[in-house]
């Protein structure tokens, strides 16, 4: 049965003004999902106008009962997990247990972003003047603009929506065309807990068609993207008509480096099962390897055996698989296109190589040595279940190579050596570094990214004061 689903503005499941839907489809098993509202310029419009109405009044409640609004979402999220993961894994093809995961951090992300309600603050400067204080307030920023990617969709609305609403700002979230089911069930959620109208709003419908406009109306104070450099750019470019903040997540192309002296085993379970979770779709997974000469063999044939037992399939129809297929044919045929490409250049295809020929957009898990930097595989993300593998022999050869990138989200270090690890850390120049674990950030972490990966951040402290800007009070008063 095909579902439909509505936009959500100032507090109402509508449809576009222009009565135009697309199709969601499933990637597993390519039929139709659901028909959402194809949004046009006017309902954003028509969105951010809601959001801007709502916003001076939102900002004067106290911090924290705008906290225990997201305490109540998250609450309903709970409720209604295994419908909100079984819509994830359907409409971009994560595992139900990946999904699973997905929605219940997703709550517990909401309930730890309600919690700074109270601990968020300003500052008292020391003044030059007598009979002076110096006041720095923490504001919110107004209306923001949220345009999510696919690959962990419900979370996104949470990393974006919880930071907004606690400290103060609306927003305004458009998911991906991909994805959007999901965000049609947040919103229920909001609407049945009885968050006020216009504080948070949905629009549906294609970046191409209305990412100028989330990007570049004046009433927006920041737009936060997640999603391509390409796209990335054009939102900065739009933003830039009004000076419009933005905070940008641009993907990455994370090194990961294991030296001769590690746990081989534990190198090689990391490596894999960061690069094959949601199908390798993942913007700080492990992207490319070098391992230290010495140890290449025998790291090689560890990773090809882990690899060999990946299993995939239909998330809903198979449960005890370690991923789905990719999100849509174009994806698949970019992989495919950059594993040949690797190939023609003179990689050694170790394992896999090919799409699957069944129904579903499945890419078998592979691995590809005798790689080098200048290869289009160890330069461009590849969004696929591809390993990469490539060699050096000094530590300052490693760490030239890791460098040698326009990205800079994540990296890996593999290592039992303390001094080596902390050689890596001082120069490695990655927004984050794993050592001896799969790359996966904490809430309380900070996710941002150096170079092209972005501007900006999300979680924790720093991720919340994103979404504040300062108001500094110079308050001179007559003295006794």
């Amino acid at each position: 049965m095909v579902k439909q689903y509505q936009m959500y503005i100032d507090g109402a499941f509508v449809p576009s003004v222009s009565n135009r839907t697309f199709a969601v489809y499933n990637p597993a098993t390519e039929q139709i999902l659901s028909e959402v509202p194809r949004a046009n310029v006017d309902d954003v419009t028509r969105a951010i106008d809601a959001a801007a109405q709502a916003q001076p009044d939102w900002e004067q409640w106290p911090a924290v009962e705008r906290g225990q609004y997201l305490h109540r979402i998250a609450d309903g999220i709970r409720a209604r997990a295994g419908e909100i993961a079984e819509t994830i894994s359907a409409e971009m093809g994560k595992t139900l247990s990946l999904a699973t995961v997905e929605v219940n951090f997703t709550a517990d992300y909401l309930d730890y972003m309600a919690e700074w309600a109270r601990r968020y603050e300003g500052e008292i400067i020391q003044s030059d003047r007598r009979n002076e204080h110096i006041l720095l307030y923490k504001k919110a920023i107004g209306v923001v603009t949220g345009i999510l990617p696919w690959n962990f969709p419900f979370f996104l609305i949470a990393r974006k929506a919880a930071p907004a609403l606690v400290t103060g700002n609306t927003i305004v979230i458009k998911p991906s065309e991909e994805s959007p089911n999901n965000a049609a069930l947040f919103a229920e959620i909001v609407h049945q807990i009885g968050l006020p109208k216009g504080v948070f709003n949905v629009v549906t419908g294609f970046g191409n068609e209305i990412g100028e406009a989330l990007s570049s109306n004046e009433k927006v104070g920041m737009v936060s993207f997640t999603g391509s450099q390409l796209t990335g750019q054009k939102v900065m470019a739009a933003a830039s008509k009004h000076i419009i903040k933005v905070n940008l997540e641009l993907g990455g192309k994370a090194p990961a480096i294991v030296l001769a002296d590690a746990d081989l085993d534990l190198a090689a379970t990391a490596v894999v099962n960061s690069r094959v979770i949601n199908s390798g779709q993942v913007c700080n997974c492990a992207e490319r390897v070098y391992v230290q000469s010495s140890v290449k063999a025998a790291f090689l044939a560890k990773l090809v055996e882990k690899m060999q037992a990946v299993s995939y399939g239909d998330p809903l129809a198979k449960t005890d698989i370690d991923m789905g297929p990719l999100v849509n044919e174009k994806g698949l045929q970019k992989v495919q296109a950059i594993v040949e490409n690797a190939v023609a250049q003179g990689g050694n295809l170790v394992l896999g190589g090919k799409a699957v020929e069944q129904t579903g957009y499945y890419f078998e898990p592979t691995i590809i040595d005798n790689v080098h930097n200048a290869m289009e595989i160890m330069r461009s993300e590849i969004f696929g279940p591809v390993i990469p593998v490539a060699t050096f022999e000094t530590l300052g050869e490693a760490i030239a190579l890791a460098n040698d990138c326009e990205y800079g989200l994540t990296s890996s270090i593999y290592t039992q050596n303390l001094n080596s690890a902390m050689t890596l850390i001082s120069r490695l120049k990655f927004g984050e570094t794993y050592v001896n674990r799969e790359n996966f950030e904490a809430m309380q972490g900070y996710h941002a990214g150096w170079r092209k990966s972005g501007i900006g951040g999300a979680d924790g402290k720093h991720g919340l004061e994103e979404y504040l800007q300062t108001q500094v009070v110079y308050l001179q008063f007559r003295g006794e």
